[in-house]
């Protein structure tokens, strides 16, 4: 978008100069056949089976335009539905935006929207097939992942066994701490807060999962907790955690928890949104995976060294 245009509104530009603009030389994967500009997208299904995850952000509930450039809110957008494709042991191959904001809204940040979309849905070879662009009286960003399973069968969450190990690919916890950050103003810990607006799910891994035996697995959006406890509740079986096996990232989290007078553990065994993928294995896990509990019988709950957890329960949508 040319300097001159930068003070140029949705409502100035118009829907379809702007969707012109958003998909201009744009490079789309082999799995797109026909992209942008008809009524529809076609894409290739090779495996015969296409995975679907579909998920919304809402300005001021699941990101703010004071703490996150455009960019950063394009990347997570993708990051989070592509983590939900990589929990099925599948690879995310394409995605459909559909995005609403006010009328005044500069089109430059809508293109910076979409820098931020096309650079993760880049690092993973996939693209953004088709979407849509509404009116809306804030930014509302729907987007819906398509994946392949590549010949896998998918991973559920109902199938852990008694005797499983519980394993962990990224990390827990930086999110819920960079949110704590912005939320009260400290501008140091640039890491953690950079994992708050743009988080880094640990991409292959879910295939690497699958590949290595995974009986069980999800991403980790909700908090570690919430996310195991649908894994124990479709399984019918409890999980137990391991603090000492999660130390590593009490450690990094340990000066910012210090800072806000909070304990790290709220974050790690509470805190959402970093998409780390968890998963139950019959044996050792594949490289990438670290252990950090085991799967016993019911009933289905998960334990914290034995014990209930009475802290942070994890994200609820409604609350």
């Amino acid at each position: 978008m040319a300097t001159d245009d930068a003070a140029e509104t949705l409502a100035q530009v118009g829907e379809f100069a702007v969707i012109q603009r958003l998909v201009a030389g744009r490079h789309q994967p082999g799995v797109v056949a026909l992209g942008p500009g008809d009524d529809a997208a076609v894409l290739f299904a090779r495996d015969g089976r296409t995975v679907v995850s579909t998920d919304m952000l809402v300005a001021g509930r699941h990101f703010r335009l004071d703490w996150s450039t455009p960019h950063e809110v394009g990347r997570k957008s993708i990051a989070q539905n592509a983590a939900d494709i990589e929990a099925m042991g599948a690879r995310a191959s394409a995605f459909v935006v559909a995005f609403g904001a006010p009328p005044d809204t500069p089109a430059t940040q809508v293109l910076e929207l979409a820098d931020g979309m096309w650079q993760e849905a880049g690092s993973i070879g996939a693209g953004i097939a088709g979407g849509d662009l509404v009116s809306a009286p804030q930014w509302v960003i729907s987007v819906t992942v398509l994946g392949d399973l590549d010949g896998r069968e998918p991973v559920r969450r109902s199938g852990a066994k008694s005797g499983d190990v519980v394993a962990l690919a990224g990390d827990v916890g930086r999110s819920a701490a960079g949110f704590q950050l912005w939320r009260n103003g400290i501008e140091r810990f640039d890491d953690l807060r950079r994992r708050h607006v743009a988080p880094e799910p640990p991409y292959g891994q879910g295939r690497s999962a699958a590949d290595g035996g995974a009986t069980a697995m999800t991403d980790v959006s909700d908090g570690l907790l919430a996310d195991l406890g649908h894994i124990a509740e479709a399984s019918g079986v409890g999980i137990d955690l391991s603090t000492a096996a999660l130390s590593a990232d009490r450690d990094v989290l340990a000066d910012a928890a210090d800072e806000l007078a909070t304990d790290p553990w709220e974050w790690i065994l509470g805190g959402g949104e970093d998409h780390a993928l968890v998963a139950t294995f019959p044996d050792a896990p594949p490289s990438g995976w670290r252990v950090i509990g085991r799967v016993h019988d019911g009933p289905h709950r998960v334990l914290v060294d034995g014990a209930v957890w009475k802290g942070n329960p994890g994200w609820q949508s409604f609350h």
